[in-house]
């Protein structure tokens, strides 16, 4: 499953950046984030609860952020294993424009996923990924915007 897109943030890049390092606002940004926990300033712990169809999973695995070029972007990539549901692993170019007071997040994703959730047909992971990223956006956005206020 490949997917880009941008999104406008109403915040500074730097803020953004700072946002997009901070284990606790990811984890309540990040859709079904049960637990995040920093390993490094560079690796992450993380479990998710994801429903994609009649699959429920419980993910575990783990985030490295690498190519860091601060404020401007990184690459982050991760894998993550859900028991019978299966597994998925994949990677994201995340860019950061400045737009006048606000900011441009770009990303280009790549992903890969195997066991159940492959056999639910690339319709229906692709839509509930447009969703999860949608969701993710919007709760960032809402913590950046918060936190201005």
């Amino acid at each position: 499953m490949d997917m880009s897109g941008e999104e406008r943030i109403a915040a500074p890049r730097d803020a953004v950046w700072a946002a997009l390092n901070d284990p606790e606002i990811l984890k309540a940004c990040i859709p079904g984030c049960q637990s995040l926990t920093m390993k490094s300033p560079t690796e992450l712990e993380a479990t998710v609860k994801i429903k994609i169809g009649p699959v429920s999973a419980t993910f575990s695995g783990e985030v490295t952020l690498s190519n860091l070029n601060p404020p401007m972007g990184y690459t982050i990539s991760g894998e993550g294993k859900g028991g019978i549901a299966g597994f998925a692993k994949g990677g994201a170019d995340v860019r950061l424009i400045e737009d006048g007071d606000g900011t441009i997040l770009a990303y280009d994703v790549k992903a890969q996923i195997g066991g159940k959730l492959a056999q639910l047909g690339s319709r229906l992971i692709d839509s509930t990924s447009k969703k999860l990223a949608t969701q993710f956006f919007a709760d960032l956005g809402e913590k950046l915007n918060g936190a201005a206020a």
